[in-house]
């Protein structure tokens, strides 16, 4: 009968981890696996770093957005407090942005105002687009006027609707903006990379105002709170709501959004 192995021998026996030969191709796969997971982590600490720094930038934009805002107000009215001294009429400079709202159907319409809404975006009742007023544009409001309720927004409701109701065009998709990054990816190379960069850009109708427009998806609004007026009031002015209602678009976009 063979003599029994005491404790240490039967420990001794069983080979260790350090041992153990691990094949080659573990190795390499766990080496590739270490180099990845290095640069993740670097990529991720570069991409943090890059968000703290962006976050800087845009903060200090809208700052200095929210000033020129406000100095504008200032100055307007110092000048009228100036043109009632002087005997006078302060008279401001001409709009340069309009919001558009469509809120007619295609029944009996023309080709040539089907054709104009469509160049305006305006395919379905309660679509809302920012416009750029020129001569040409004014023109083809004028074309369409019977299916169509415009005016000027303030900061207020352009600032709303980019806020609650705005959707980006990528890759032709309707995407929402709950991001700053999507707009980055779009707009980055005109200067506009967040919220507030876009708002600044179609209030003040500036340089970049059309790709600003095009990357908007047109707004979907709801039906007005107690909805439209009686058919029997043609136009705006007469009390209905077809046509310019100046300022009081701003009433309409609110009672819409």
């Amino acid at each position: 009968m063979p003599p029994k192995k005491s404790q240490a021998e039967v420990k001794t026996s069983v080979p260790t981890e350090d041992q153990i030969l691990v094949p080659e191709t573990l190795l390499k796969k766990r080496k590739s696996q270490e180099k990845a997971r290095e640069e993740q982590s670097a990529e991720r600490e570069k991409k943090k770093k890059a968000r703290k720094e962006q976050r800087g930038i845009i903060f200090k934009r809208a700052e200095s957005y929210v000033k020129e805002y406000r100095d504008a107000e200032r100055e307007k009215i110092r000048l009228t407090r100036l043109s009632k001294q002087n005997g006078s009429y302060y008279v401001p400079a001409e709009p340069k942005l309009v919001f558009v709202v469509r809120i007619k159907g295609i029944s009996k319409m023309a080709p040539k105002p089907r054709k104009t809404l469509q160049l305006l975006r305006l395919l379905q009742i309660n679509n809302g687009v920012f416009v750029r007023l020129t001569k040409a544009t004014t023109e083809m409001l004028k074309i369409v006027e019977p299916y169509i309720a415009y005016g000027y927004p303030n900061l207020k409701t352009v600032r709303e609707l980019v806020y609650k109701r705005g959707y980006g065009k990528v890759d032709k998709q309707r995407i929402p903006l709950t991001d700053n990054q999507i707009i980055e990816d779009n707009l980055g190379k005109y200067g506009i990379v967040c919220m507030e960069d876009l708002i600044h850009e179609i209030f003040t109708v500036g340089a970049n105002f059309k790709q600003a427009s095009n990357f908007l998806w047109p707004f979907k609004l709801s039906n007005p709170t107690g909805g439209f007026r009686p058919r029997k009031f043609k136009h705006f002015v007469e009390g209905g709501d077809l046509g310019n209602r100046e300022d009081k678009i701003n009433a309409l976009v609110r009672q819409m959004n």
